[in-house]
């Protein structure tokens, strides 16, 4: 049988496995700073445990990076996308945002995605599979080393769906926040989700990070059109959910709001909107729509969504306009589905020079 990769446990799967042997738990806690802090390439640079441990962790567990840098694009304003392959040549994306105060890499939770949401490419490719814990980190590890350790803010806003993929996301995050591991704030991680209302709930038992929903519609009726998974889980019984989660100290709720010129985007659905979210401290990312074939939607005028928000903030609400980033090589919201034709040679010369 195949060894687990040990970046596939939670800090507390390691803390059992220490518990197993009769050891001391502070045990995984040099465990996850060899591997996370430390940057061990193999259990024998784990210099201060015991030969004895070092071979238990052999014999039940294997350290390898669980993707390849395959590609990366730049955009003109300096977004970047990696493009990772997996064991099963599986391919998913990753996009860096780079901004004065952070850069924010967003990642991918799933290769494609099963929520068929219409206005986003993902959905076209449909679920292949989830990706497992090490996938997940090991695309901030990936990127953050190749960038000079730079990343300072994660969203889960990538290709598929978080919290379909619930349990390998929140080993993920465990590892993510643990200060003996990657050890980042709370604060500087979101969670997205279009609305998977019972998952909402169980994250909140498990994390308490971020939270970003996808809401994209005022009304029931135009969320079932565009997106299928409202059907199960309706709008009122969304935001219910989502206003109960577990927010970071002095954090707000989001929704997302992609504007879709013609569909979602006039002023009764601005009145709508502002009617629906009023009274709820929260924030509103307005999101003009990012074209990309073979999706037929359209991104709304400038007027049309500066009218927009104008109607939202009468209501108090908090609301931006998100500037699209990265849409010159398909990086930007709802554009990614890793659609490459082959490797670059290039680019994976450059990963192995960097120790990735």
């Amino acid at each position: 049988m195949d060894k687990l990769n040990i970046k596939d446990l939670s800090p507390k799967d390691i803390e059992e496995f220490i518990a197993s042997k009769g050891l001391e738990p502070y045990r995984s806690r040099q465990i996850g700073k060899w591997l996370y802090q430390k940057d061990a390439s193999s259990f024998d640079d784990m210099t201060n445990l015991s030969k004895e441990l070092r071979e238990a962790l052999k014999e039940s567990f294997v350290l390898d990076c669980a993707l390849e840098l395959s590609d990366e694009q730049v955009s003109t304003d300096g977004t970047r996308k990696f493009l990772f392959e997996l064991w099963d040549e599986k391919r998913i994306e990753a996009v860096l945002i780079p901004e004065k105060s952070r850069n924010t890499l967003c990642i991918s939770s799933q290769v494609g995605c099963a929520l068929a949401c219409k206005f986003c490419l993902t959905g076209t490719v449909g679920k292949i599979r989830n990706l497992s814990p090490s996938e997940i980190i090991d695309q901030y590890i990936l990127v953050n080393r190749y960038c000079g350790d730079s990343v300072t803010n994660i969203v889960f806003m990538g290709m598929g769906e978080p919290l379909d993929n619930l349990e390998n996301l929140v080993k993920a995050l465990n590892v993510l926040m643990d200060t003996n591991f990657i050890s980042l704030s709370a604060k500087r991680i979101t969670v997205s989700t279009s609305g998977i209302v019972p998952k909402i709930r169980e994250l909140g038992k498990e994390v308490s990070v971020n939270l970003a929903v996808s809401l994209n519609a005022p009304r029931d009726e135009l969320r079932d059109e565009i997106m299928p998974i409202n059907k199960r889980y309706p709008i009122k019984e969304l935001l219910k959910e989502s206003m109960r989660f577990p927010l970071p100290p002095r954090k707000d709720l989001m929704f997302e709001y992609v504007m879709l010129s013609g569909v979602n985007d006039s002023i009764k659905d601005a009145y709508d909107l502002g009617e629906l979210l009023k009274g709820i401290k929260c924030k509103v990312n307005l999101i003009p729509f990012n074209e990309a074939l073979p999706l037929s939607y359209r991104s709304p005028s400038r007027d049309s969504v500066l009218a927009f928000q104008k109607i939202l903030m009468s209501y108090g609400i908090n609301v931006r306009i998100r500037k699209s980033r990265g849409t010159d090589i398909l990086g930007a919201c709802g554009q990614l589905a890793a659609s490459y034709p082959a490797k670059s040679a290039t680019i994976k010369a450059r990963a192995q020079g960097a120790r990735l």
